[in-house]
């Protein structure tokens, strides 16, 4: 058995080589098992490369994937998934958060014979706001594009080479792990895991990166939302018509009654409103469609180790 574990790396320079010794000691406690590390950069504004390069050069297991600018996470992790060449791939964090000592937990449930297994933390290290967007994202994903109900994503998973195969064929620039999963497999599974603190420093994903994110991968990998778009229209059209039956109402029988500028004001406004923002979701379906005819590349590498 082959283990591949991919890393992307983000203002990690002084975390990754922790990360890369658990990783090696805990190899350590199963000999008989063959690894390989990809370790990609992000275009990481600190010198992280420099490590990845030094510690390439001391230890053959280690592959580095330098990219040209900074394309994002699940890019980065495309960029490696397509040099991993494991039986078994292992993703995880560049921060010492995801607990590398427990990976063969994940090893052993999958081997139970799922195709994929997410490391699920009972008690989260994140800060409130960051459990607070991954519970959005999880009810939004299992709303749009079929995350089953009992699973817990996260970035600490593994998933069996045939389903990464898979993967690494989807061509356009707007990768999302988990839509690309899911529409891959349903054999799924989840194993408590540790979650820590990290080594040092703070979290990459601002606010407008997150719903970025969101928008990334429901936009991409299902049409509810324009769906969604199309009751939302339909509701508006009713509540117009009715609100223009009760003022024909209120005029043929109290016609002494003036037809108020405040409701009808209101009335544009939260028309103008909807139109406006189903609109914005309309264009950015096209503007999806146009980037990817224009086949804007998913990742670029600059450099590599191997």
């Amino acid at each position: 058995m082959k283990l591949s574990f991919v890393i992307p790396c983000y203002r990690s320079e002084n975390t990754i080589s922790a990360v890369i010794q658990e990783i090696r000691e805990t190899i350590a406690t199963r000999p008989s098992t063959e690894y390989e590390i990809v370790l990609v950069n992000d275009c990481s504004p600190d010198n992280v490369w420099q490590v990845i390069k030094k510690l390439a050069a001391e230890d053959t297991h280690i592959k580095g994937i330098c990219l040209a600018k900074n394309f994002g996470q699940h890019s980065a992790l495309m960029a490696g998934y397509g040099q991993a060449t494991g039986d078994y791939i292992i993703s995880l964090d560049d921060d010492g958060q995801t607990p590398a000592s427990e990976s063969f937990k994940l090893v052993d449930k999958i081997e139970e014979g799922y195709d994929v297994v997410y490391g699920y933390y009972r008690h989260s290290a994140q800060h409130l706001f960051r459990r607070f967007g991954s519970w959005v994202n999880k009810k939004m994903a299992e709303a749009i594009i079929g995350q089953p109900k009992t699973l817990h994503t996260t970035s600490f998973f593994i998933m069996r080479k045939f389903i990464a195969d898979e993967i690494v064929r989807y061509p356009h620039p707007f990768a999302y792990i988990s839509g690309l999963v899911f529409r891959a497999t349903k054999s799924l599974g989840n194993v408590e895991v540790e979650h820590r603190h990290r080594i040092e420093g703070e979290s990459g994903y601002t606010l407008t990166g997150l719903i970025r994110l969101w928008i990334n991968g429901f936009t991409a990998f299902s049409v509810k939302p324009l769906r969604a778009a199309t009751f939302i229209g339909i509701l508006c059209a009713l509540v117009g018509f009715g609100a223009g039956l009760f003022v024909i109402y209120k005029k043929l029988m109290f016609p002494e009654v003036p037809v108020g500028y405040t409701s009808m004001l209101a009335t544009i406004l939260f028309t103008g409103g909807m139109i406006m923002l189903l609109l914005g979701l309309i264009g950015e379906y096209i503007g999806r469609i146009y980037i990817s005819i224009n086949q804007s590349p998913q990742y670029v590498v600059r450099e590599r180790t191997f």
